[in-house]
């Protein structure tokens, strides 16, 4: 299967502001790109890259004042299979558990495990752990929050989702953290490209959050959003939460003027539709 993706964002910025963005596809997604995705800015500005301490791919530049566009786009070859299940994966007790995995067990911006841990004991304590303990905490958070579009809020936390029961793909994704890590189970925050493919369209195309939970000495996709699995994620980003991974990071103000998303399968279209 063959999915294009890409984004049109403009922004506008008072004076001169660098920035930092989280836009192109994983690295570790490089061996399938068949269409290499260019960032081209409007106007045209110097841009240069590296990877952060997550091995995200990050771009620097300096936005001029007035307008600035970003457009990206490319194509990435995928399996078309959907997100794999594994019922018996386990749990890794603690004092097993690699060096690496400690930074996705501790509290983060937004996923306060000091305010929920009693909450997800109580509630989840006494279900048999491993895969089916995650699965309960995703199955909860997909029922307790009420998707709104309208109801976004880019600094509402797993707690404040929990307690207002309403949010984004985002808020969905910080509170099935914050569970996860109050359960001794390492999680992290995921940020990417996730079409309609084989669903029905229901939202407007925007980037998707998602949840990665380490289970059986690997790292498993989970998302309580949606709560089923899916085809074509292409992962752009991971972090402790949202705070890690934001597309657009700008050191000084700067306001946003549109914003366009695409990922579709054009694994069967002519040419000169994939193009």
């Amino acid at each position: 299967m063959l999915i294009r993706y890409g984004y049109d964002i403009t922004i506008t910025c008072e004076a001169p502001t660098p920035l930092v963005c989280l836009l192109g596809v994983h690295p570790e997604r490089g061996a399938d790109v068949r269409s290499p995705e260019q960032m081209v800015t409007n106007p045209q500005v110097a841009t240069t890259t590296y990877q952060d301490g997550f091995g995200n791919l990050c771009r620097r530049l300096v936005a001029p004042p007035g307008d600035l566009s970003l457009w990206g786009d490319g194509t990435v070859e995928d399996d078309g299979q959907p997100d794999p299940v594994d019922l018996l994966a386990p749990e890794i007790p603690v004092a097993d558990l690699p060096d690496d995995c400690f930074v996705w067990l501790l509290g983060s911006r937004y996923c306060e495990t000091d305010r929920l841990s009693q909450i997800a004991w109580d509630r989840f304590g006494q279900v048999s752990p491993g895969w089916n303990r995650v699965q309960a905490i995703c199955d909860f958070v997909n029922r307790h929050i009420r998707f709104d579009y309208m109801q976004a809020r880019d600094t509402r936390t797993a707690f404040e989702g929990y307690q207002e029961r309403v949010g984004v793909c985002r808020d969905y994704a910080h509170l099935a953290i914050a569970l996860c890590r109050c359960m001794n189970i390492p999680a992290r925050y995921v940020n990417g490209y996730l079409g309609d493919i084989g669903v029905p369209i229901l939202d407007p195309m925007d980037f998707s959050a998602w949840i990665e939970v380490y289970l059986g000495g690997r790292w498993h996709t989970f998302d309580p959003r949606n709560n089923v699995p899916r085809v074509g994620r292409i992962v752009v980003a991971r972090g402790r939460d949202a705070v890690d991974v934001p597309l657009i990071n700008s050191f000084g103000p700067h306001v946003l003027k549109s914003f366009r998303v695409w990922t579709y399968d054009v694994s069967d279209m002519p040419p000169a539709f994939a193009e």
